[in-house]
């Protein structure tokens, strides 16, 4: 009669035990966003018809023009934020968070102030406090009426998957820096 090993018994166990803690962390199939509205995510809103980004440029702190088709290729985390808003400041640096968290991966976070004067100079300055994010600007509001639905509150994320399509959107303030913001992005990641 054969019988297995002690050692031999524990390695197969511990493989049943990865496989399992991999299933389990996997859950969530890709794309899956509507499951992923939870906790710091709770007031996120999946795309019911899923678009692609508006031509309509903005700036950058030199003013060089930009597009959101730029970040094609990419996870874009696009939030249309305002320095006279608070929520919004108390955001920035929760998105600060997620770029540092996603540096040297596909994931672009698009910090765009619809402010002037004093207000995108300030904005611009707060900005340069919340490193790695990079100001971005566009003081018409034209981007703000460029997307579908329109941008109404303040602020607004809008999240686009590699192929520049929105997903999802997040109108008020939110923590990104946390698990359940991660969670969101690694699902787009995950998409092939």
């Amino acid at each position: 009669m054969n019988q297995v090993h002690p050692a031999a018994r524990l390695a197969v166990l511990g493989g049943v035990a990865a496989l399992l803690y991999g299933l389990a962390g996997c859950s969530n199939t890709p794309g899956d966003l509507k499951s992923l509205a939870k906790g710091a995510m709770a007031q996120l809103k999946v795309s019911g018809h899923p678009a692609a980004a508006p031509p309509t440029p903005f700036g950058d702190a030199t003013g060089k023009p930009h597009t959101l088709a730029e970040f094609k290729g990419k996870v874009a985390v696009v939030n249309v934020w305002a320095n006279w808003c608070a929520p919004c400041k108390a955001e920035i640096p929760s998105l600060a968070k997620l770029a540092t968290a996603y540096a040297g991966k596909p994931v672009a976070i698009v910090p765009i102030s619809v402010g002037k004067g004093e207000d995108e100079t300030a904005g611009h300055a707060f900005i340069d406090r919340n490193p790695p994010l990079t100001f971005y600007t566009e003081p018409t509001y034209s981007l703000t009426y460029a997307f579908k639905p329109v941008v109404q509150d303040m602020p607004t994320t809008i999240i686009y998957d590699r192929k520049g399509v929105e997903r999802a959107r997040l109108a008020g303030g939110a923590d990104w820096s946390g698990p359940d913001a991660k969670a969101v992005v690694d699902a787009l990641l995950a998409e092939k």
